[in-house]
Formats: C-alpha cells, sequence, structure tokens
C-alpha cells in the first residue's frame, strides 16, 4: 500500500434487527449492509447468500434499526455564546440522543443572514465530523422584521429554510414580499407563530394560573391569531409555509383546515407540548419557562391527538440551550427555553408505550417527515441512501439524569422523569459516531 493511502472502511452488517422504514412501510426482521457510507443492501434475506468476506457483523439482538433522526429546529448557540452550547457539544448530545442530522436557528451572533454566516456553519459542521449540522437563514436582516434578506442566494449556498427564529415576522407586508420570492424559488418560509404585541411582556401561559401566580399571560389566540394570518398569506403567494412548535388546539384546527385546501403546509411540535402543561411552572420553575410557554391540559391532548393523526408533520426537539445564569433567575426575568437533543426520543416514545400511535409512524414523524419537508435525502432505509442510522432498544428502562447531559447546558425540566428507551448505537455515513457503554 502507498504510504498515506487511507483504507475504505471495512462493510458492516447489521444482523437480527427489527427494521422500520416509513418510506417503505416496512417494520419486521432483517438486516441491512453498510459500504462506503451508503445501505448497499438490507431485508429479511440479508446474509442468506452470503456477506462481503470483509463485513464487521454486528448482531442487534432484535432491537430497532431505523432512520437517524432528522431535527428540524436546534440553536446551537455558536457563534456568539459559545459558554451556553458549541456545535462540538450539541453534535456529541445530538448523537448520543440519536440525532444525525440537526438544523440550527438563524438567531446567533452574528446572526445568519449572509452567506459567510450559512458558510460558517458548513464549515465548522465539516471540521466536528459528527451530526450532520445544517442552518436556516434569516428572513430579514439582523432578525429585525424590515427589510428580507437575498434568500436565492443563501439557498444556493446551503440554507434549507427561512426564519426569523424566535421571533415572528410581524409585518404582513414584508412576510407576503419574502413568501413571494421564495415561492419563485420553491423555498421553505418557517415561522415563530406568536402575534408579538398581544404576546409583549408575557412569561407563561395566560389564565388562572398566570393570574394566580402574578405572572403576565401570554394568549393562546395570540398563536393561532399568527398562523390564520400566515395561511392568507400561503394562499397569496402559493409559498412552502411551515409552523414551528405549535402548541394550541386551535393551531391545530387552523392547520388542517389548510391542509384540507391544499395549501403547502407543515408544522411541527416538541415533546413538551404533548407531555407537560403550564402546571410544571408549580413554584416559579423556571425550567418550564419555554416559547410558546406550556399549556392547559385540552390543548395538551390536542396536540398529542394531532401528532398520532398525522396533523403535525414532525417532533423536533426545539433544543434551547442556556446556563445557569439565565434560569436561576426569577421567573420574569429567566430566558425560555430548555434542552432536548438527549430527551427527543425516550419522551417521543411515550406516544407509543401510551399505544397513541405505532412505532413505524413515530420514526416517520421524528426522521422521514423532517426530512422530506426539508428535501434532504435522509430519512429512509434504501439502498444508495446515506447510511445515517439509529440502532436502539425501544423498551429498556432509564431515568432522565441532566448532570449526564453531553450538552453544555442542563435546563430541563425533566430531570429525575423515568422513561423507556435507550439509544445503542448512532452512525453517520456509516460512521459510528455514539456507541452506548463505548
Amino acid at each position: 500500500m502507498t504510504r498515506g493511502t487511507r483504507q475504505p472502511p471495512r462493510p458492516t452488517a447489521f444482523l437480527n434487527a427489527r427494521l422500520i422504514d416509513p418510506t417503505s412501510g416496512y417494520d419486521g426482521p432483517g438486516g441491512l449492509l453498510v459500504i462506503d457510507g451508503e445501505i448497499a443492501d438490507l431485508g429479511p434475506d440479508l446474509g442468506r447468500s452470503g456477506l462481503p468476506a470483509d463485513a464487521i457483523e454486528i448482531n442487534c439482538n432484535g432491537h430497532c434499526l431505523v432512520p437517524g433522526l432528522v431535527d428540524m429546529r436546534v440553536q446551537l448557540r455558536e457563534p456568539g455564546e459559545e459558554h451556553k452550547e458549541t456545535i462540538a457539544t450539541a453534535s456529541e448530545a445530538a448523537a448520543a440522543g440519536g440525532i444525525t442530522s440537526m438544523v440550527t436557528l438563524p438567531n446567533s451572533d452574528p446572526v445568519l443572514d449572509q452567506v459567510a454566516g450559512v458558510e460558517f456553519i458548513a464549515r465548522r459542521a465539516r471540521e466536528t465530523k459528527g451530526t450532520k449540522v445544517y442552518c436556516y437563514g434569516a428572513v430579514t436582516r439582523g432578525l429585525e422584521g424590515q427589510h428580507i434578506v437575498e434568500l436565492g442566494l443563501l439557498a444556493e449556498n446551503g440554507a434549507l429554510g427561512f426564519t426569523d427564529g424566535t421571533k415572528a415576522v410581524a409585518s404582513a407586508r414584508v412576510l407576503r414580499r419574502a413568501m413571494s420570492y421564495a415561492s419563485t424559488f420553491d423555498l421553505l418560509i418557517l415561522q415563530h407563530p406568536e402575534e408579538p404585541d398581544l404576546a409583549s411582556g408575557g412569561v407563561m401561559n395566560g389564565g388562572e394560573l398566570a393570574t394566580r401566580l402574578g405572572l403576565p399571560g401570554i394568549p393562546r389566540d395570540a398563536e393561532v391569531m399568527m398562523i390564520e394570518r400566515d395561511l392568507h398569506l400561503v394562499a397569496m403567494t402559493g409559498a412552502r409555509y411551515h409552523v414551528a412548535h405549535v402548541s394550541t388546539a386551535d393551531s391545530v384546527a387552523a392547520i388542517r383546515a389548510a391542509k384540507a385546501r391544499g395549501l403547502k403546509v407543515t408544522c411541527d411540535t416538541a415533546p413538551p407540548y404533548f407531555i407537560l402543561t403550564e402546571a410544571e411552572v408549580g413554584d416559579y420553575r423556571t425550567f418550564a419557562k419555554l416559547s410558546p410557554p406550556l399549556r392547559g391540559e385540552s390543548d395538551r391532548a390536542a396536540i398529542a391527538q394531532a401528532v398520532a393523526d398525522g396533523t403535525i408533520d414532525a417532533i423536533a426537539s426545539d433544543h434551547a440551550p442556556h446556563d445557569q445564569e439565565s434560569k436561576r433567575v426569577p421567573f420574569a426575568h429567566a430566558e425560555f427555553g430548555i434542552v432536548g437533543l438527549e430527551t427527543l426520543l425516550p419522551l417521543s416514545l411515550e406516544l407509543v408505550h401510551q399505544g397513541r400511535l405505532p412505532m413505524i409512524e413515530l420514526i416517520r414523524r421524528l426522521s422521514t417527515r423532517p426530512a422530506d419537508i426539508l428535501r434532504l435525502p435522509q430519512g429512509r432505509l434504501a439502498k444508495g441512501a446515506p447510511a445515517d442510522l439509529l440502532l436502539f432498544d425501544p423498551e429498556a428502562k432509564a431515568v432522565i439524569e441532566v448532570d449526564r447531559f453531553r450538552s453544555k447546558s442542563k435546563n430541563s425540566p425533566f430531570d429525575g422523569r423515568p422513561v423507556k428507551g435507550h439509544v445503542l448505537r448512532t452512525l453517520v455515513d456509516g460512521r459510528t459516531v455514539y456507541e452506548a457503554y463505548a
């Protein structure tokens, strides 16, 4: 062998697995062969006619082998707030959570509103060599809601969609211009659905509990009002429109009706919105301060049902890391958001264990549909597809321990919660980026 020449990685055969692929609809026993970072073969008969002589064989012991999770809403804090999170630490946390691709919001410092910012994320992701990292571009310059960015140019350089992150684009005129521009190039516009004037100053869900705690509330209507306004703009422009972290029953109803009309509308939610309620705030627990805020029981139940019936297309982590100085302050002054990369899978699995939806549909929400919305080749088990894979035991019991998180930040209301579901191995392009107990 010539000095310095790297040998190609050996083929890897995953045998005795429960293969789950939402695209083909297959959920059953089988195996999968990885060669040169791609899925070379798969199915119930894999290995019966032999495998490559140099193949590494991995016995999956009947555990689930699925497309790696695609997390379409993450805040990485780099550049600008590396003390809270970096691309490297988030990538490590994501791999431990079974996430093989994630998309960061543009609300970094500087804002991702120019090509240089998009290129920076791509370069840092290549250097990290872990979970695949993509980004959204801002809709407006500096996230200020006034002047739209060069959407086409940013898309050409890798931006998967456009959003002002944790801010809604308040001006209907500005958003209409952005949607018209986006529809010309078939680009995706994502919205944080909250009417800013109505929500201004609020820190939790508006209602009896907020009044009793003496905290300013954010009305439920602030969410659906923004969605319904935007849906009119979608009808006017024909743009592809995605609603982030849906949290109320009224929002679900509006989106369901829009889909029935044939509008190009998709949406996601995050586990807190189908697991927790505003009662989690309790005695001013800042780790339960989210944006949008946790709602009441009827909304929680509606979100769980919408995930089950497919109205909600995807489940994202909504990962928002904060340091202690940002959370261990009076509730009104605390930052919004929690970490979610390492809890996305086990928390979402609660829907399966409760009998709300079958495993194949959960994988669709966590992997296949996000990939489809973002037009990524991931999210499927098929010959020639990227070998971005997740092997996990859905029945393994565990307890969430935030002190063991790989994320730099530990702000989670789920500390100490018993769960079922354990990631055994995560692969990106056939490379193992996480292995339990390794």
